[in-house]
């Protein structure tokens, strides 16, 4: 009977020593220590803008500013959008926002 006991005891040993090792690993996707969440609010004022592409279709351009969908006329950031063209995008402070050319073109 005792030998029945210390068997039951190690498997239960060796089924929860796994469980116990997995509870202390830690999320590699996690930011590191001393990372800290600022605000919605504040991120987008000090965000620089990146244009990430511009679309066209007939007379009609939408320029994707940080992930967001604009044509003239719409704001990001306090500044207005001036003018769109196939490679750039005019601001309203004089500012021009160019895409990057691909590396495959020459």
């Amino acid at each position: 009977m005792s030998l029945n006991k210390s068997y039951i005891i190690s498997v239960l040993l060796l089924v929860s020593s796994p469980i116990a090792s997995a509870e202390s690993l830690r999320d590699p996707t996690l930011p590191g220590k001393g990372f800290a969440v600022v605000g919605h609010a504040s991120q987008s004022q000090d965000q620089a803008m990146v244009l990430n592409s511009i679309v066209s279709s007939g007379n009609t351009a939408y320029a994707v500013i940080n992930n967001k969908i604009l044509s003239v006329g719409d704001s990001i950031q306090g500044l207005s959008i001036v003018k769109i063209t196939p490679t750039y995008v005019s601001l309203s402070d004089g500012r021009k926002l160019t895409l990057f050319q691909a590396i495959t073109e020459r």
